[in-house]
């Protein structure tokens, strides 16, 4: 049987086409925009729990338009805790991308562990409230109102990570309660202060909104009222030790696209692409 020959020239058109059509599609999935990168090897990153629900929910389009696998490191912005990024930085992890609060990765920076320059602000976060699911919700909607609520609290818990740090040296002492409060709560190392009061070993919990959420056995309570709340910037960075900073760059550019924002701020942050 004779085959039916294209001209030459139309073979080369109809190649042409079909080439460019690939390239738009692949755009088309790109969310983070420019052309993805060469699936060579995996990104490594390293996040704290503020951005943690957004970033899992984000995590899988990204691999599904550039092929890349993602592998990823959990661990509190700052303190020393085997698990903390500061530490595990400090033992030379892998790490391509970081995303922690924005003053722990400018002192990343200044440590010469995260590019200069390279930081890209994300998400703003708030603290709230939680007690354990089912159990009554003390009110915390006034000034007031929280004082009496941490005083007449059995026990509190609280991170290890930003929101602690504000917890421990700045809000008890605004609140004129240190004395009476302090003794009474526990700073969390390496797990969710959700986990602690949904098991009954914390009657309160005080973290970043967006850890709160995602842990089942508790009942989120509200954020801190206006006058005393503290948000947090929750920021990205190009490790200095990355393998791969383009690629970094490009899921950087991707967690931080206008179309990412409804995901982040169902987790109950607002994303900065929105502002």
């Amino acid at each position: 049987m004779t085959a039916f020959a294209f001209p030459r020239s139309a073979l080369t058109r109809r190649a042409a086409l079909a080439m460019a059509a690939a390239f738009a599609l692949a755009g088309c999935t790109n969310l983070g925009g420019g052309t993805p990168p060469a699936a060579t090897g995996d990104i490594h990153v390293m996040t704290s729990g503020g951005f943690t629900a957004a970033y899992n929910e984000l995590r899988p389009g990204f691999e599904r338009s550039t092929g890349r696998s993602v592998k990823t490191a959990y661990g509190a912005s700052m303190g020393n805790a085997s698990d903390s990024i500061p530490s595990r930085l400090g033992r030379n992890e892998p790490a391509d991308v970081v995303i922690l609060a924005r003053p722990a990765l400018d002192a990343l920076v200044a440590q010469g562990k995260v590019v200069a320059g390279s930081q890209v602000d994300l998400v703003r976060s708030s603290i709230g409230f939680a007690v354990r699911k089912g159990a009554p919700k003390p009110d915390i909607g006034t000034v007031d109102a929280l004082k009496r609520t941490l005083l007449a609290a059995p026990s509190i818990a609280y991170s290890a990570s930003a929101s602690g740090t504000y917890y421990e040296t700045e809000l008890l002492k605004k609140l004129g309660i240190e004395d009476q409060v302090k003794p009474k709560s526990k700073r969390i190392l390496s797990e969710r202060v959700g986990t602690v009061v949904a098991r009954g070993d914390a009657a309160l919990g005080l973290q970043q909104v967006s850890e709160l959420l995602p842990i089942e056995g508790i009942d989120y309570i509200g954020p801190l009222p206006a006058e005393v709340q503290r948000v947090t910037v929750f920021s990205a960075g190009v490790a200095t030790a990355s393998k791969q900073p383009e690629a970094a760059r490009q899921l950087i550019r991707y967690l931080n696209a206008p179309a990412a924002a409804p995901t982040i701020a169902k987790t109950g942050l607002e994303p900065m692409s929105a502002r």
